[in-house]
């Protein structure tokens, strides 16, 4: 028995994708005539049925429009007022960790100003970033909110964030931002000071074999990982490669556990681990407790962001504090100042945030 193809790879699929791809690039502008079907169907190499199922879903979902005896064009996309007080906030998750009180930040000044809240959330998935693009693209939106997707790896789809630009709709990106659009509003924090901060912390209260858990594809991760390198640096010790552990987002629930505990179990030389954030310093501190480690009497470990988890049955980590609701706040306030005032006009595009260290008790001084 034959298995069916993926989606993406069926040829009306990428006949769709390919026609949506011109259009939201501008190779086919609002009523420009599209090539027929007979046309598409020698182009493609496929058949005419093929052609009108992609051409279906494309008018289904607004990109053309089709007119009896004279041809099928290309729609005109949402027009976009910039009056209809509506605001996209796009982040990678929205109901776990710290994204509710970031979105409590936001809304509480846009709510304010009389503003109404589109939610979006990506998953962290690229593909999930782009199709939430496309669908607010079609939306009469003022502005976005967004957190970007894996940060740290090239964006493939420029276009659409050019297309915003094109219809004038402001944008601001929160906690990470393209390389290429470094230049673009943002509010972040100083992920770099810290990790330094965090890890200077650890070698000040005598602990001298470190490993670091930082996140591979955002560019929190890549921040974090510079500032532990820059504290060990700044005090003389080595920096070992070995001592580090990547992670990417699709193997963040196991990956960290898996090679701490390998590490415990093989008596790697360690006396304290910096983790990537708070989630991922309680997986560390499940897995060195499963090896028969004890924190901190043992190996001392930090999180980053004091979230909830940072703190509970008298349990409270040694964190960076992370000032969810003001940096949701500042977010809205930039972006009321792009709204109402125009980018070029706007003095502070880009803010970033000092990081603060909160001792808790998942750290023991070392001799």
């Amino acid at each position: 028995m034959s298995q069916s193809l993926p989606q993406k790879e069926l040829k009306y699929y990428r006949l769709m994708e390919d026609l949506k791809e011109k259009i939201l690039s501008g190779e086919f502008k609002a009523g420009d005539k599209l090539p027929s079907e007979n046309e598409l169907s020698r182009s493609y190499q496929i058949s005419r049925q093929t052609v009108r199922k992609a051409l279906s879903i494309l008018e289904n979902a607004g990109y053309i429009y089709a007119e009896h005896g004279r041809g099928t064009f290309c729609s005109e996309l949402v027009h976009h007022s910039g009056n209809s007080h509506n605001i996209a906030v796009v982040t990678t998750y929205l109901s776990d960790y710290i994204f509710p009180r970031v979105i409590q930040g936001i809304d509480s000044v846009l709510t304010g100003h009389g503003y109404s809240i589109i939610l979006k959330n990506t998953k962290n998935s690229r593909s999930q970033e782009a199709k939430c693009l496309e669908e607010l693209l079609q939306k009469d939106i003022d502005g976005i909110i967004i957190e970007p997707s894996k940060s740290q790896i090239y964006c493939k789809h420029m276009n659409l964030y050019q297309k915003l630009e094109d219809y004038h709709i402001p944008y601001v990106f929160i906690q990470g931002c393209f390389s290429k659009m470094n230049d673009k509003p943002q509010v972040l924090m100083d992920d770099c000071k810290g990790g330094y901060l965090i890890t200077k912390y650890l070698i000040e209260t005598g602990h001298k074999n470190i490993i670091g858990v930082f996140k591979s594809d955002d560019t929190q991760g890549q921040n974090r990982h510079k500032g532990y390198v820059r504290a060990l640096q700044e005090a003389g010790i080595l920096y070992d490669p070995d001592k580090v552990i990547w992670f990417y987002t699709e193997d963040r629930k196991v990956h960290p556990y898996e090679s701490v505990f390998q590490m415990a179990e093989k008596k790697y030389p360690m006396d304290a681990v910096v983790c990537y954030n708070d989630q991922i310093a309680m997986k560390v501190i499940q897995a060195l407790t499963d090896a028969g480690l004890k924190v901190p009497e043992d190996i001392s470990v930090t999180g980053y962001d004091n979230s909830y988890m940072a703190n509970s049955g008298g349990f409270n980590l040694t964190t960076i504090v992370h000032p969810q609701e003001k940096l949701g706040e500042m977010a809205a306030e930039l972006l009321l100042d792009l709204i109402q005032n125009g980018e070029e006009t706007v003095k502070e595009k880009k803010i970033m945030i000092e990081p603060e260290i909160v001792i808790g008790n998942s750290c023991k001084e070392r001799a």
